[in-house]
């Protein structure tokens, strides 16, 4: 699904028409509606502070609303393959259906990816169980890290920054650093 038919999805969940969303994100009201209908039909692509809007006025992550180019197969696929380079994701045969599975001894990379993968399954299970509603599944999903409670998920530090931070504390070796 594009960005444009994500807008839509999230608009039409929260019951919004267009003019009313481009009124909400700042356009005038005699073209927010055309406004919104670019943006929609894929003829304008949001900005990322557009983007971000949108995302608090829809209760989801702006992750939600920009996802990889998986409208055709061929993308689908090549959005996989990346994986695979990227997070040790690989395909295998098992009890007669293709399974996709990730390494967690390949990377960290691959390993993180394994633990949300994890954290997937989790809430999906308490979703099919009845543990939780079709609104609260999605809740989670669309605002993934952020609903995480573990908050494991959040964006680890640059290694020049680790390097900073390293160095720092090397400099000062009488600081208490527990």
């Amino acid at each position: 699904m594009a960005t444009g038919e994500r807008i839509h999805h999230f608009r039409k969940r929260m019951k919004m028409t267009q003019r009313y969303l481009g009124q909400l994100l700042g356009f005038p009201a005699n073209s927010a509606d055309v406004r919104m209908a670019q943006y929609e039909s894929e003829d304008r692509n949001p900005k990322a502070d557009l983007t971000a809007q949108m995302a608090q006025i829809f209760g989801v992550s702006p992750h939600a609303i920009l996802v990889p180019d998986i409208d055709s197969y061929v993308g689908l696929m090549h959005t996989l393959f990346t994986l695979e380079d990227r997070y040790g994701l690989y395909v295998e045969e098992s009890e007669g259906d293709v399974c996709l599975r990730v390494n967690l001894r390949d990377s960290q990379q691959a390993a993180e990816l394994h633990r949300m993968l994890y954290e997937w399954q989790a809430a999906a299970n308490a979703l099919r169980k009845g543990e939780i509603t079709q609104e609260a599944y999605d809740q989670w999903r669309y605002n993934f890290p952020d609903g995480d409670t573990t908050r494991r998920w959040v964006k680890v530090p640059s290694q020049g920054l680790m390097d900073d931070l390293i160095a720092g504390l090397q400099e000062n070796p009488d600081n208490d650093h527990e």
